[in-house]
């Protein structure tokens, strides 16, 4: 199937736009090894994906916290300190142009996250980016986890697109495919992940960086 310009953006916001980097200061000041971040992210998504595949369901907060107590010795005042460094995430210094130059090419642009609410409001008025942004959009709402389908048809309506109309942008290869089994056009760009797993259906659109994701969405046919 040739996949068209799309009508709208979505970009997954934790890591894809937004920089972890006072989380992972907030586990340093606890004591934590730098590395730590890591393993708790990760534990942090296992655990909202399991419960999503058997119909249930927890908040990202609390399955943040679940990790974290499972992947270091933090009292559950410190757990919730190292939660509120979610507070204090700012945009990667590539996103202002890249959100930028969709809004000026006539593109609408939304964030799509399984995160807390307020999350990437807070981070995307830090950075000075908010009147890029047309709608935060979170699978809190529908009490599911991306890469549930489910979550991308909903995204799609909420913007009332087609979903072939719709592109997921992110830094993680789990939600572009997620993304593109939904109907979506996905478009990957490493950060963390240094490259795209190979088990998976190739991205629609691979780039080195952010802008280049991008560019290639905007080159599209229309």
């Amino acid at each position: 199937m040739t996949r068209r310009r799309p009508a709208v953006v979505a970009l997954d916001v934790n890591e894809t736009l937004l920089d972890l980097a006072p989380v992972r200061a907030t586990l340093v000041e606890a004591g934590q090894p730098e590395s730590l971040l890591r393993a708790v992210f990760a534990r942090t998504l296992l655990t909202g994906f399991a419960a999503t595949v058997v119909g249930d369901w927890c908040s990202f907060r609390e399955a943040f916290d679940a990790a974290l107590e499972q992947e270091s010795d933090l009292s559950p005042a410190a757990r919730s300190g190292v939660l509120e460094g979610f507070a204090e995430l700012s945009p990667h210094p590539d996103v202002e142009p890249a959100l930028r130059r969709l809004t000026e090419a006539g593109v609408r642009v939304v964030t799509l996250s399984h995160g807390s609410p307020g999350v990437a409001e807070a981070g995307l008025a830090r950075g000075g980016i908010t009147p890029l942004v047309e709608a935060t959009l979170t699978s809190e709402s529908i009490r599911a986890w991306k890469p549930a389908r489910e979550v991308y048809l909903w995204a799609a309506g909420r913007c009332g697109v087609a979903p072939d109309r719709l592109a997921l942008v992110a830094a993680h290869g789990w939600d572009v495919l997620g993304a593109q089994r939904a109907g979506l056009t996905g478009a990957w760009f490493p950060r963390s992940e240094r490259v795209y797993p190979s088990v998976y259906a190739a991205p629609h659109v691979r780039a080195d960086d952010l802008a280049g994701a991008v560019e290639a969405l905007l080159a599209l046919p229309a």
